[in-house]
């Protein structure tokens, strides 16, 4: 069974930053573009950013000069690097592994973040 191990989430005061990992194996990770996802509280869960297999990222708009996805092939991880955190990026934030060609769509189990105004 594919596992996609996040950890990283907690409780953080805006203007603050945190750093979320997502681990897996590398038969996934070597072939898949890895992604954030977040869902708040009584909203749909929404792309934060995602990174090709090649490296190139794409962030949404509300996040973008904030948050820095990153990946390091070697330990198999995925990084979120939110920082200047808001409220409003209160969140569970999901890990998502994603390849059309090899027919993967694989979630982690969430993270909780909670930014304190």
């Amino acid at each position: 069974q594919v596992q996609l191990v996040e950890s990283g989430g907690g409780l953080v005061q805006a203007g603050g930053s945190l750093r979320l990992s997502c681990a897996t194996s590398g038969s996934i990770f070597n072939i898949a573009d890895m992604g954030w996802y977040r869902q708040a509280p009584g909203k749909q869960r929404e792309l934060v950013g995602r990174i090709t297999s090649g490296g190139d990222t794409n962030y949404a708009d509300s996040v973008k000069g904030r948050f820095t996805i990153s990946r390091d092939n070697a330990k198999n991880t995925v990084y979120l690097q939110m920082n200047s955190l808001k409220p409003e990026d209160t969140a569970v934030y999901y890990c998502n592994a994603l390849s059309v060609t090899y027919r993967v769509n694989y979630w982690g189990q969430g993270t909780q973040v909670t930014v304190s105004s």
